[in-house]
């Protein structure tokens, strides 16, 4: 896998390829050098947004408030902003 995933002052932002309305929230692997999650909630009034930060945020053993989507908040690709780790910290978690 091969995830873009950039270093910023304090945090770090990776690139993600959403799909919602699935059965359950889960890392399904990369696509175009995006992560590909898959969210257990539907794409309405920031729900799957919500649902992503709560997500990642677990994945990555932080608190949901340093994990903010960037931009992309309507679309699927987004980019994902998380505070106070390394890029090391986030392949670490997520295995790559």
């Amino acid at each position: 896998m091969s995830i873009r995933i950039e270093q910023r002052p304090g945090a770090v932002r990776l690139s993600v390829r959403v799909q919602p309305r699935a059965s359950r929230s889960e890392v399904v692997g990369e696509h175009d050098g995006a992560l590909k999650v898959r969210l257990a909630a539907p794409p309405v009034e920031g729900e799957a947004n919500r649902e992503l930060v709560r997500f990642l945020a677990k994945l990555l053993h932080v608190a949901p408030s340093r994990v903010s989507v960037v931009s992309g908040e309507t679309g699927r690709s987004k980019v994902v902003q998380v505070e106070g780790l390394a890029v090391a910290d986030v392949e670490r978690a997520l295995g790559l």
